[in-house]
């Protein structure tokens, strides 16, 4: 079993930053992928961020240029510094944990991000 708590969500104006952090428990000892993803009222989930055991990174075109996914693996811990936000950006983040190997997935709870005009 694999726990994943998020943090950092919250109101901000256009323009400010946000860092959401989000720690992994249990057992983690296989190859990985972490990730982050964001879903708005109404529309689908979509991928904003990953990032691999070997630190290779995916990022959404939306996103890119503004938003920096990182790992910290002595803590189990992935962040998602988010910069120059846009009212857009606007959806609950989810965490997302990918075993390579046996396919199996877990996911936080998520966090809500608002950014005001």
């Amino acid at each position: 079993q694999v726990q994943l708590v998020e943090s950092g969500g919250g109101l901000v104006q256009a323009g400010e930053s946000l860092r959401l952090s989000c720690a992994a428990s249990g057992i983690i000892d296989r190859l990985h992928s972490m990730g982050w993803y964001r879903q708005a009222p109404g529309k689908q989930r979509e991928l904003v961020a990953r990032i691999t055991n070997g630190g290779s990174t995916n990022y959404v075109d939306s996103v890119k240029g503004r938003f920096t996914i990182s790992r910290d693996n002595a803590k189990n811990t992935v962040y998602l510094q988010m910069n120059s936000l846009k009212p857009e950006d606007t959806a609950v983040y989810y965490c997302n944990l990918e075993f390579l190997f046996g396919g199996r997935i877990y996911w936080g709870q998520g966090t809500q991000v608002t950014v005001s005009s």
